[in-house]
């Protein structure tokens, strides 16, 4: 059996809920399938400690834009999960729970059915809003490490607690890295922080949060056009942190709170993880991208320079690690999408859905929540709810 709705919305993150409340807005009828609960993703793939990077004023879904007593703060996640849900709730979202999609596909007559784990739906228009960040990325070094090491994903994390005693060999120096190196620090654990070449940020500067000074700048309005490097789309996320009220969080804050830096990894060998000896020149192209933003944000105000660059300590050349002293590796290597339950040609090689702006060359199927899927704060509270209205409106006209 199956029913039909004019308009389908997969997901109930912020991507699919802003979608939600733009439809309504119209009068189109839809329903918004969620495979578990509103929030989902930030459910499960979410460690314990886990605070929004953003601060508070940022959330600026439509119509429910943050009013709360500290808009400077940062929300921890119970408080992000309870903005989605109160959200939902603010326009009776028409959000099925607990309904996995399980494939898409064009119907003969036009439109689209979508298979579930219930019943089959058909509709005109489908709106994809599964998440920025759906599964982690794959990585040829973790399937190489040694059999008996204990090896976990950030988006498998969830405390220290849960993980084997003894060190820990954390593999990626971005935003999750970071800030998961932090949470096991704060735990007495020894760390181990595999450096990559991530850019740094500052989470203020001049006394003004850095997401601020992005706005003001231009910097979340940036296009994705304008990018050139062709690793831009999958580029990893810059480390800062929203924990203790807002801090940096790079390898040199980690270095002076106990953690051990070491170079990229390069693989495993004879019971050993063994390190590039990247690791001088990783952390100074990190200093140079944060200076080179403070350097814009300065510009911007007409001020001359405010911060000298951060000293650097000596650092370890640390080339090899006996995994026997190790008591788990978390891999914080990033993710990418996954839609592989779209039985359309809409994908890149990336796996990336090819669209303008959302919008594909079939009529009816959009996207929206995507990592830069038309500026660089597309996939943030603050940045969703304008591509969520731009879909809606083409899709109806």
């Amino acid at each position: 059996m199956s029913e039909r709705v004019e308009t389908v919305v997969v997901g109930a993150g912020q991507a699919g809920l802003s979608t939600s409340w733009h439809l309504t807005r119209r009068g189109i009828e839809h329903v918004v399938l969620e495979r578990g609960r509103v929030g989902q993703e930030w459910r499960q793939a979410r460690w314990d400690s886990f605070v929004l990077n953003t601060p508070n004023w940022a959330q600026q879904l439509p119509g429910f834009v943050y009013a709360g007593p500290a808009p400077d703060a940062f929300a921890p996640l119970a408080e992000v999960i309870a903005y989605l849900e109160d959200y939902a709730a603010s326009f009776a979202a028409p959000v099925r729970e607990g309904v996995a999609v399980t494939a898409l596909r064009p119907t003969p007559g036009g439109g689209y059915q979508l298979e579930t784990d219930g019943d089959a739906i058909d509709t005109s228009s489908v709106v994809v809003a599964t998440g920025a960040y759906q599964r982690p990325t794959p990585s040829p070094l973790r399937e190489a490490a040694p059999p008996g090491v204990f090896q976990q994903h950030t988006a498998e994390y969830r405390n220290p607690a849960e993980v084997p005693d003894g060190a820990v060999l954390v593999v990626g120096s971005g935003q999750s890295g970071c800030q998961v190196a932090e949470d096991l620090l704060g735990a007495g654990r020894t760390v181990y922080l595999s450096v990559g070449a991530c850019p740094w940020v500052p989470r203020s500067h001049r006394g003004r949060d850095l997401v601020h000074w992005m706005a003001e700048t231009g910097l979340l309005d940036q296009t994705v056009d304008t990018l050139t490097a062709p690793n831009a789309l999958i580029a990893c996320n810059p480390a800062v942190s929203g924990t203790e009220g807002g801090h940096d969080c790079n390898p040199l804050t980690l270095m002076a709170r106990g953690a051990v830096p070491v170079g990229r990894l390069e693989g495993f060998g004879d019971g050993r993880a063994l390190f590039a000896g990247d690791l001088a020149a990783n952390i100074a192209k990190g200093i140079e991208f944060e200076a080179g933003l403070r350097r814009a944000f300065d510009e911007h105000a007409g001020a001359s320079a405010a911060a000298a660059p951060p000293e650097v300590p000596e650092l370890p050349d640390l080339r090899e690690l006996d995994l026997a002293d190790l008591g788990a590796i978390v891999w914080a290597t990033g993710f990418r999408p996954d839609y592989g339950w779209i039985d359309l040609p809409v994908l890149d090689t990336t796996g990336r859905p090819l669209h303008r702006r959302g919008l594909t060359d079939f009529p009816g199927l959009a996207f929206v929540g995507m990592h830069w899927l038309h500026k660089r704060k597309s996939s943030l509270f603050i940045g969703v709810g304008e591509d969520a209205e731009h879909v809606v409106e083409q899709l109806s006209a």
